[in-house]
């Protein structure tokens, strides 16, 4: 009966629940069509990766229909000398080949509020992943 007796406390009150409803119905499309995006654009990045690698491997597999390569491979990976010639190896002392410890963690943000969560959330930057 009360809220007969002030209907602009009713009528303001259901304006709010109205848009807070139509704020949350718009808030999961809205990361859907942020996390296609950042979808595209990684698939974007890849392919143009990809492409680049694939010119590099077209100019190995062109370089490796002349002789000098066939020659050049045979001598560095095979060890294969002339005739008349002398073959030496290098090997690399015991222990080189391990890497050193960085000692690198992930960093920690101790400073980030719910108010940076809650946009983080809206704006669908939590939903960035690094792989």
């Amino acid at each position: 009966m009360t809220l007969l007796r002030r209907p602009g406390v009713a009528l303001i009150t259901l304006l709010f629940l109205l848009l807070g409803a139509a704020f949350l119905t718009q808030v999961v499309p809205y990361r859907q069509i942020i996390d296609s995006q950042r979808q595209v654009t990684s698939a974007q990045e890849r392919l143009a990766t990809l492409e680049a690698e694939n010119e590099v491997l077209e100019a190995e597999v062109t370089a490796l229909g002349t002789e000098e390569e066939i020659e050049k491979l045979a001598r560095e990976k095979l060890g294969y000398v002339r005739p008349g010639e002398t073959g030496y190896v290098v090997l690399d002392p015991p222990g080189g080949d391990a890497p050193a410890p960085t000692g690198e963690e992930a960093p920690v943000d101790e400073d980030r509020t719910w108010v940076d969560a809650i946009w983080e959330f809206i704006t669908g930057e939590d939903l960035d992943s690094t792989g």
